[in-house]
């Protein structure tokens, strides 16, 4: 009898490791109990994985929910079930493809028609290491949905937010944006062999860089703007990896795999946190990982390259003519910036970021 308790108490120890291990990178449920009566989110992609879930959280939370989506028939479903689990009825699909001007004009459009007010936006779509494409109007995919379309969307529903005000914005980025370079010359890998790891890593950092700079543009109108990285999440975003197709993989280190990874439920907390967190009232212009708030890369905190990302992606939508976002502080230029109007608002963006203390790193990118 003896001679099993030593791998028994081994083996227990290994799991016990795992499971703490584990809490401690899914980050747990969301702490904040704040419910939305009355407020109306819109969500991208939410018709699977983390967008999916965010919406039901948000939807149990009283949230009218605006669920935009490009397959229409799964955002139908999704819907519905998410209806039927809540018995919230003020949940609603909507057409949205992020690879697609026309359609994301279209989405807004009915967006500032219908909706009385937006108080969040999360801007959760995205695609991750697909290969080699273009969207309708010819930009890298990734690049294309994970950044562009999400501009445009963002900048097509401000003054929808500002009307709003106190309202949100949440965007989500990875890990990945660590090892992102933002390739002026080429941003559309129309001239470059194409690197699908590069080309992920490059939108991922154009998260970040977009959501300082449109929280020093906002300064002092009441809405915030931050983004996440949501932590290792298993959802169809990866289907492209290629992980465990091998017969190691997924033999030997898919076990190890599944105690490390959360599913989509607990991936939402993140995306729900920074859109409800009475906490959070006023925080602008922050990266979070998990829950966490942190210190992003420091090609993040470059006030230069994002004030020139964010002219380039006007030009490539089609913004440069149209009024820009009105704000108590001017677009990056490296001008002394103005205090804020707002007394309630915690501008943690200022260029450069004081520095934060990491207390750990998600190894997913």
């Amino acid at each position: 009898m003896s001679k099993y308790i030593l791998p028994v108490s081994v083996f227990g120890t290994v799991f016990g490791c795992a499971v703490l291990l584990k809490n401690h990178v899914t980050g747990g449920p969301c702490p904040s109990k704040a419910k939305i009566p009355g407020k109306t989110v819109v969500i991208t992609g939410a018709n699977t994985g983390i967008g999916k879930e965010t919406a039901k959280e948000l939807a149990k939370r009283g949230g009218r929910i605006i669920m935009g989506c490009r397959d229409m028939e799964k955002c139908e479903a999704a819907a519905k079930e998410i209806r039927g689990q809540t018995l919230n009825p003020h949940v609603y699909a909507r057409h949205i493809d992020l690879a697609s001007i026309k359609s994301i004009r279209q989405f807004a459009e009915r967006v500032n028609q219908e909706e009385k007010h937006v108080d969040v936006l999360i801007n959760n779509a995205g695609v991750m290491r697909c290969p080699a494409g273009k969207t309708e109007d010819g930009f890298d995919i990734q690049f294309g949905v994970n950044h562009l379309g999400h501009f445009l969307l963002t900048n097509l529903l401000l003054e929808k937010l500002k009307d709003s005000a106190p309202s949100r914005v949440v965007n989500l980025t990875s890990l990945a944006h660590i090892v992102g370079e933002i390739d002026f010359n080429d941003l559309n890998w129309d001239n470059k062999k194409f690197d699908t790891k590069r080309a992920y890593c490059q939108s991922k950092l154009a998260n970040v860089l977009f959501t300082r700079e449109l929280a020093l543009r906002l300064e002092g109108t009441g809405v915030t703007v931050n983004c996440l990285h949501p932590g290792v999440v298993a959802t169809e975003l990866g289907r492209h990896t290629g992980l465990h197709q091998s017969q190691f993989s997924s033999s030997v280190l898919s076990p190890f795999f599944t105690l490390l990874v959360k599913g989509p439920e607990l991936g939402a907390q993140p995306s729900v946190y920074l859109a409800v967190a009475e906490d959070l009232e006023g925080v602008t212009g922050c990266y979070y990982d998990v829950m966490i708030e942190k210190e992003p890369a420091p090609k993040a905190l470059d006030q230069e390259v994002s004030r020139r990302l964010w002219e380039a992606s006007a030009r490539l939508m089609g913004l440069e003519q149209e009024q820009a976002p009105s704000a108590a502080v001017p677009a990056s230029n490296g001008a002394q910036e103005k205090p804020s109007t707002d007394p309630d608002t915690k501008i943690r963006a200022k260029h450069p970021l004081s520095v934060l203390e990491q207390t750990g790193m998600n190894p997913a990118v």
